[in-house]
């Protein structure tokens, strides 16, 4: 909820997925902590469906998203990205739903050639589903595609890579001098 040039990051990040061409919907799924209660008014103030749930089951969250959406794809952003490209979130979710091969996972950071924020992951609501019943470890259910990119033989992946790496760069907001950044680039 910290601002930059008069709006919450969170509302640069939903306006610029708003922009994506190949979402049927956007659901913010967010804790049902008290101090969240902010961020979901927020997303329903910007008619972006709410979906609450466990602080530390972020799997689980997403799985009610998806069931909740009745989504077959669903795709996996993070909040602190508020600088999240909407052709390269686009262009991942092309690649997946373009494939010859049906796929189970795309992501543009298998192999990070995008700077960091720019992060976007697709994958088959049957692969998170799989993930959800079977995943036990903490890493897991906090990083909620681990469990599938983590099992190239069980899951077809594909990444997307930039056309030259920009690894290096870094757009996410997670310390101070991250968002000293993102507030000078906005």
């Amino acid at each position: 909820m910290l601002e930059a040039a008069g709006k919450s990051l969170l509302e640069h990040h939903l306006e610029r997925l708003g922009r994506v061409r190949s979402f049927d919907e956007i659901v913010l799924a967010t804790t049902q902590k008290s101090e969240d209660d902010v961020t979901a008014e927020l997303g329903k103030t910007l008619g972006v469906r709410v979906l609450r749930g466990s602080e530390h089951d972020v799997l689980a969250r997403y799985h009610g998203a998806a069931i909740e959406s009745q989504a077959e794809i669903v795709v996996r952003v993070t909040a602190d990205c508020p600088l999240i490209d909407p052709a390269v979130t686009d262009r991942t979710v092309r690649a997946f739903l373009d494939s010859p091969e049906p796929l189970d996972y795309v992501s543009n950071r298998l192999i990070q050639t995008f700077p960091r924020g720019l992060d976007t992951e697709v994958l088959h609501f049957a692969a998170l589903d799989e993930a959800f019943v079977e995943a036990t470890e903490p890493a897991d259910r906090e990083h909620v595609t681990l469990f599938v990119w983590r099992q190239p033989g069980r899951y077809k992946l594909l990444n997307v890579p930039s056309n030259r790496d920009y690894s290096q760069h870094r757009w996410t907001v997670d310390t101070k001098e991250d968002y000293e950044l993102v507030t000078r680039i906005i």
